[in-house]
C-alpha cells in the first residue's frame, strides 16, 4: 500500500519551547492512525505542520507525494482537515457554509450536488441545514466541521478530536463513518478517548513531550499491559482462598489477587510476560471442583499503558 502521509524529521520550536522534536512516521492508504498523547505533547502542532497551517522549524511533511512547503496548494487539495474546536463561520447557515467550502474546493455542477447531498446525509445535517451555525449545539457544530473536511472526498483526512462533544449515538455514527472511509484513505485521528483506538484505529502512535514513544497496532498496546491475558474469576467468598492457592501453582501465573465484588469475590490471575493461561486456569478450576460464577480473559488496559509511556507510572 502507498504512503499517503510522510512526516520526515519534523521539529517545531516556539522560541525556547520545542513542541515537536524530530518526529518521523508514515501513514499508508487504508490505515487509520490513532495519534495519542497527553495535553501539550505536540499532537495538534504535528497535525498543523502536516496540513500546512504551521511551517516546521526543521524537516518536512509530504501528502500524496507533494511537499507541504514547496507544493502547498497541490498537497492541500488532497487533505480534509478537522481542526481542534472545529472553527466555523457562525453567521452563515449550514447550507451556506457548505456551499462556501464547495466553491473553495472547486466543486461544481452535478459533482458538487452529489458531494453536498452525500455529506449532509452522512452527517445527519438535513434538519439544521438552514440554521445559523452559531445557533447549533456543540455536537452539531462538530458534525458540520466533519462535513466540510470530507466534502471534496480527499485521499487524506486529519481529524483532531472528531468525536469531541458528541453524544454516544453520534460517536458511534462518526466511528462507523471513519471505519468505512478508512479502507481507501489515509486517516490520522487525534483523540483522548482510548476506546476509540480499539473502535476505529488500525495503528496507534503515542507522542510525549514532542517525541514518539510508541508506534504499533492496538494489539501491540494491549500486549504491553500488565493485564494482557489476565484471567478474572468471580466466585463465592469461601472458595477464594483455596482457588488462589491452586492458581498460584500454575507455572505461567505471576500473581493472584483478590478483588472485592458486591456479590462475592473476584480473583485476578496475572500471567508472567502476558502468556496465555486461560486454559490452564479453566482446567484447574474444573479439576478441583471450584464453583465459578463467571470467568473471562482481559485484553489489556490501554489507560495503564498510556500512563506508563507518558508519565513513567509503574503498573499497579
Amino acid at each position: 500500500m502507498t504512503n499517503l502521509i510522510e512526516v520526515d524529521s519534523v521539529t517545531k520550536r516556539f522560541g525556547a519551547i520545542i513542541a515537536v522534536d524530530d518526529v518521523s512516521f508514515t501513514v499508508r492508504r487504508g490505515e487509520v492512525l490513532g495519534f495519542l498523547g497527553p495535553n501539550g505533547a505536540g499532537k495538534s502542532t504535528t497535525m498543523r505542520v502536516i496540513t500546512g497551517y504551521l511551517p516546521p522549524t526543521i524537516g518536512t511533511a509530504r501528502v500524496c507525494g507533494q511537499d507541504i512547503q514547496t507544493h502547498p496548494v497541490e498537497a492541500k487539495r488532497k487533505i480534509g482537515f478537522l481542526p481542534e474546536g472545529a472553527p466555523l463561520y457562525g453567521d452563515m447557515s449550514v447550507q451556506g457554509f457548505l456551499e462556501f467550502i464547495a466553491r473553495i474546493r472547486n466543486l461544481s455542477g452535478k459533482h458538487k450536488k452529489s458531494r453536498m447531498d452525500d455529506v449532509i446525509e452522512r452527517m445527519g445535517l438535513a434538519e439544521v441545514l438552514f440554521q445559523r451555525v452559531e445557533t447549533l449545539s456543540k455536537g452539531y457544530k462538530r458534525r458540520v466541521g466533519m462535513a466540510q473536511a470530507i466534502l471534496h472526498d480527499p485521499d487524506v483526512l486529519i481529524l483532531d478530536e472528531p468525536t469531541d462533544g458528541l453524544d454516544p449515538n453520534q460517536k458511534h455514527h462518526v466511528r462507523e463513518l471513519i471505519r468505512d472511509m478508512g479502507s481507501d484513505k489515509a486517516i490520522i485521528i487525534s483523540t483522548h478517548i482510548l476506546e476509540e483506538v480499539d473502535a476505529v484505529c488500525t495503528r496507534a502512535l503515542i507522542i510525549d513531550r514532542g517525541t514518539v514513544v510508541l508506534d504499533g497496532t492496538p494489539g501491540d498496546l494491549h500486549a504491553r499491559s500488565r493485564h494482557h491475558n489476565a484471567v478474572v474469576l468471580r466466585m463465592k467468598g469461601d472458595e477464594a482462598n483455596r482457588a488462589a492457592k491452586l492458581l498460584r501453582a500454575i507455572p505461567d501465573v505471576g500473581s493472584v489477587e483478590k478483588l472485592d465484588a458486591a456479590d462475592g469475590v473476584s480473583l485476578l490471575v496475572v500471567p508472567r510476560e502476558g502468556k496465555f493461561v486461560a486454559e490452564a486456569v479453566g482446567a484447574a478450576v474444573r479439576e478441583n471442583n471450584i464453583q465459578v460464577v463467571e470467568m473471562h480473559t482481559e485484553a489489556g488496559k490501554l489507560d495503564e499503558v498510556f500512563r506508563q509511556l507518558t508519565v513513567g507510572e509503574e503498573a499497579a
